[in-house]
């Protein structure tokens, strides 16, 4: 009998009493035989940490000295975990007993797989996808990212229609079963990003490697979405948008990445005074100084940061071969079945 590859899943945490209070009990009923749980802190100014040490004994607690966010944060904590496979889970995700077991066993079968998410649908509402992966991440050809599931701000119903396990180019963030091997092998997340697009980064490395990205629909979870910054917040803005620019700059092949910046330049032009226009000056000033900060970080990125093959954008797994928002605001393709029609 194969020995069962070992399992930590870890809970990064800020100030989430109330989330850990509510899902935590969860994840303690998690039916994996090879299994440790760890709750990383990430400098919390609430109750949250004594919360966990009275009431889960069992769970692990790693105390982070500074809040360096979502990147920054599981850096650190995870070079103090030994497992053969981490599974990152956010603090407002619920989880049903047996919902590790269908991850490994797909990535098993594959050692080529470095990454795997779970179908994730809505907390409030269980039987809809929810924004943050849905049943995949997808990425078009000017890098807009989008799910299976899940177009811009438009979710669908789950009627089993992705319930084929299928290559993706990204999984989602909010329950990321990863390789802790391929994970250091590319050097975790780029702590620069601080939080939102870093899986997609760590996603594109691991492609640019040679691994695969998978999503196992036997698997499913709840997630709340939201809970560090609501969609809408400008700073969510300015983040998703500076993010967006770096991982570009990042991993595009040489001879992809002028025309796509250029392309996106224009494109996030109009979304800054689409943005004004809809009477959100916030919005249009976090997208000026997503641009203004990338512009920064590119003047000082060494290259030499990462050493992976480049590889073009349409070679990859996970990529629609077409620009999702002009299909899905002109020609009216709402949902990801019908983006290709």
């Amino acid at each position: 009998m194969s020995v069962l590859p070992s399992v930590a899943v870890v809970i990064l945490n800020w100030n989430g009493r109330s989330f850990l209070e509510k899902f935590l009990p969860s994840v303690c009923r998690s039916t994996y035989k090879n299994l440790q749980l760890y709750v990383a802190d990430n400098a919390s100014t609430d109750d949250s940490v004594e919360y966990v040490r009275s009431y889960f004994p069992e769970v692990n607690i790693i105390l982070n000295a500074t809040n360096d966010g979502f990147a920054g944060g599981y850096n650190t904590a995870l070079k103090q975990v030994k497992a053969d496979i981490y599974v990152l889970l956010n603090q407002d995700v619920e989880v049903e007993p047996g919902w590790i077991e269908p991850v490994i066993a797909q990535m098993m079968r594959d050692h080529h797989i470095a990454a795997c998410q779970p179908k994730l649908r809505a907390y409030y509402d269980k039987k809809q996808f929810e924004y943050a992966g849905a049943a995949g991440g997808w990425m078009d050809i000017l890098g807009y990212t989008f799910c299976r599931g899940r177009i811009l701000y438009r979710t669908e119903e789950d009627n089993g229609q992705y319930d084929d396990a299928q290559d993706i180019f990204w999984a989602t963030g909010a329950a990321l079963f990863i390789r802790s091997s391929c994970f250091h092998e590319v050097g975790g997340f780029d702590a620069d990003f601080f939080a939102h697009m870093e899986e997609v980064d760590l996603c594109w490395r691991l492609k640019r490697a040679g691994y695969r990205i998978c999503y196992c629909p036997e698997s499913v979870v709840y997630h709340v979405g939201g809970g560090s910054l609501p969609q809408g917040n400008p700073r969510k803005v300015y983040l998703n948008f500076r993010n967006n620019l770096m991982m570009l700059w990042k991993n595009l092949h040489p001879a992809d990445r002028w025309i796509v910046l250029s392309q996106r330049f224009f494109l996030d032009v109009l979304a800054a005074v689409k943005s004004l226009a809809a009477g959100k000056p916030a919005d249009m000033k976090a997208i000026y100084l997503a641009y203004r900060h990338y512009y920064r970080w590119r003047r000082t990125y060494d290259p030499s940061r990462q050493r992976l093959p480049e590889k073009r954008l349409l070679e990859l797994t996970g990529v629609f071969h077409g620009i999702m928002i002009w299909r899905y605001y002109f020609l009216n393709r709402k949902t990801f079945r019908t983006l290709e029609r």
